[in-house]
């Protein structure tokens, strides 16, 4: 059998495959509530073969929304919907997981589509909140320095966040701590300037990353898997960098973590990026390699062939896909065929698979 269609466990949690669905941010809630568009996006996915699906970044507060119209967490309404998501998900024989996340100084903005700028007072603009109060562009407003009142309340936020995730339905927690959100803001030299237990050597600017790792954990008890996504480089020198990342998924598996989620950047605007072709899989393999830990590749990984490579060369041990599953939501079921493996489609398509 191909890796990729080899299943795995994860604690108590089994995926059919090794592919998931990353999280990507669809801009189309009101309030914070999912809807149909969200329905149809991760069924859709569900439908297509993928083993997990995550949903996009949940706010576990409202100003913890990049956007106005970001999927929300933060209160029991939220939940009826996402539990019918989650059934259907689960109907078609894959893993509903969830990415709660709090944008930090990268909230309060425009959709992307409607320009991505900083909301205006007339707008809507809400108080950012960050480690110190440095903007993401010097033309934006400074966000809040938090304070430790902020802090005990982001902190129960996520725990809050968790157990609604786990009467929604989900199976597998993704903690948010990339791409220059607020987690992301504390562990990087480059966004935290404090001078206090949570600022200045990395066990302080990694601390609050643990502490809701280990509230999240306590929610969600041993049974089912606790997923971070990091951004293992600033691609910013002087930022935080490969081996910084190592040391944190260290840290992190000593906490109940059991797979890293391997992104990067998202902290700077002057930041560098190599992109390319599986250009983050490096950065999987790394922590891989040195920690033990369980990794998720992610990063312009678009081919079948490609996907099995990673998984052959043990470089990663779940394929975490974005663009590729909006261009193609079936493409596990495509890669099926392009490996030669005879994988069961919805008894609905059946009459198409040959």
């Amino acid at each position: 059998m191909a890796l990729l269609f080899e299943p795995i466990r994860i604690r108590n949690i089994e995926l059919k495959n090794r592919i998931a669905v990353s999280p990507m941010c669809e801009y189309s809630s009101v309030d914070g509530f999912a809807n149909d568009w969200h329905l149809v996006h991760l069924g859709s996915r569900a439908v297509g073969g993928a083993g997990l699906i995550i949903t996009e970044a949940a706010a576990v507060s409202p100003e913890g929304r990049i956007t106005p119209a970001d999927l929300g967490i933060w209160k029991d309404e939220h939940i009826p919907f996402l539990q019918r998501i989650n059934e259907f998900i689960v109907s078609e024989g894959a893993v509903p997981g969830i990415q709660l996340a709090h944008a930090g100084r990268k909230a309060s903005h425009h959709v992307p589509w409607k320009g991505g700028k900083f909301l205006s007072p007339e707008e809507g603009a809400w108080q950012t909140l960050a480690p110190s109060a440095i903007p993401f562009i010097e033309s934006e407003p400074a966000p809040k320095e938090m304070d430790a009142e902020d802090i005990r309340q982001t902190i129960a936020d996520f725990a809050a966040a968790a157990e609604r995730a786990m009467q929604a339905g989900f199976k597998v927690i993704e903690i948010h701590a990339a791409h220059g959100y607020l987690l992301n803001e504390f562990y990087s030299p480059l966004s935290n300037h404090r001078q206090d237990e949570y600022g200045g050597s990395f066990e302080n600017r990694t601390r609050l990353l643990v502490e809701i790792t280990q509230a999240v954990r306590k929610v969600i008890g041993e049974e089912l898997p606790l997923f971070v996504r990091i951004s293992a480089t600033d691609w910013v020198e002087g930022g935080f960098n490969g081996d910084d990342a190592v040391q944190l998924a260290a840290l992190l598996k000593t906490h109940s973590v059991d797979l890293i989620d391997c992104s990067s950047g998202g902290i700077s605007p002057d930041q560098k990026i190599a992109v390319g072709p599986m250009y983050q899989v490096p950065y999987a393999e790394k922590i891989k390699r040195e920690t033990g830990l369980l990794t998720g590749a992610v990063g312009l990984i678009t081919t079948a062939e490609d996907a099995e490579q990673i998984l052959a060369d043990q470089k990663a041990d779940l394929i975490i896909l974005a663009r590729q599953l909006l261009r193609d939501p079936y493409f596990p079921l495509h890669a099926a065929k392009a490996l030669n493996q005879d994988v069961q489609w919805p008894v609905q398509y059946e009459r198409a698979k040959r």
